[in-house]
């Protein structure tokens, strides 16, 4: 089953298909782990700067070693690439997925380059899913001091353009949501919020996969409206992140002295799969 199989399927039964970044391999285990719990498929993604770290082939690899070994339905994207010669290397490494986002041009360059990558992508494998964004949205997974400037809503008239024009199989709005978190969100003293109108609006419009980045931290009835209205993948990373630094902090202020780093990881494997598993039970409206 190919993930543009898994997506059809998400979107024929109103749910959504978690997308988790790593880096490391307690991330990695913790995401497979929480998917493999509930029977769900899972999307686990390295951005260019993570592939840098990871390298390519090597995360290809293990993310098809974890879905081979446990028959498990897993799934690589290669998120957030800006660079063509990155998306090319994902897509020969083996990747089931290439976010190819040009959302920082005009819309006609972004096209024009979103076009080519589809075109030489799925020369590479046809049955790869390639998506594109639109609007701003902000960058980086991090946590901010203020609202990064000039956010904006993307329109239906440029999601219909975005997509005729250029043949992705999904695309990534900007629907109110933000590319990391604010402090306040990190102290669980404020959610974000989506315009649920114009993801029902775009969904409608362009009938087709919609995924929505900066998932982090949203308001769980958002989510699940949105998910409603037409939102087949959400990307959590923010949040992943900050979990993964807390749990290792606790571990390190526990143990001083302890230098074995599996010995160490383990438990921060742990948290990142209760934290995976809940954020799973809100995207296939479980219990």
């Amino acid at each position: 089953m190919t993930l543009l199989d898994e997506l059809k399927a998400a979107r024929e039964k109103g749910v959504a298909i978690g997308h988790f970044n790593f880096s490391d391999l307690s991330v990695l285990y913790g995401v497979a782990t929480a998917a493999r719990a509930q029977n769900v498929p899972v999307i686990v993604g390295v951005s260019e700067d993570e592939r840098a770290y990871t390298g390519v082939y090597e995360a290809a690899a293990l993310v098809k070693a974890i879905a081979a070994r446990y028959n498990q339905r897993l799934y690589i994207n290669a998120d957030h690439t800006h660079i063509f010669e990155d998306a090319i290397a994902a897509a020969k490494a083996g990747f089931d997925s290439v976010v190819y986002d040009r959302s920082d041009l005009p819309l006609q360059k972004n096209i024009e380059e979103t076009s080519r990558a589809v075109r030489e992508l799925k020369a590479i494998n046809p049955d790869i899913y390639v998506e594109g964004e639109i609007g701003n949205i902000g960058s980086g997974s991090e946590v901010h001091e203020t609202v990064p400037e000039n956010l904006d809503l993307s329109t239906v008239e440029e999601a219909l353009e975005f997509v005729r024009a250029t043949g992705v199989d999904g695309l990534a709005p900007a629907v109110g949501n933000m590319h990391g978190i604010l402090h306040s969100m990190a102290e669980g003293k404020e959610r974000k919020h989506l315009n649920l109108q114009r993801i029902a609006e775009i969904a409608k419009a362009v009938q087709m996969p919609m995924t929505l980045h900066g998932g982090s931290d949203t308001d769980e009835n958002d989510l699940r409206a949105a998910i409603k209205e037409g939102i087949t993948i959400v990307h959590i990373s923010t949040e992943i992140r900050l979990i993964w630094r807390k749990a290792l902090e606790a571990q390190m202020s526990v143990y001083k002295n302890e230098i074995a780093p599996h010995k160490l990881f383990k438990p921060v494997q742990d948290a990142i799969t209760a934290a995976v598993e809940s954020k799973l039970r809100i995207f296939t409206f479980s219990k």
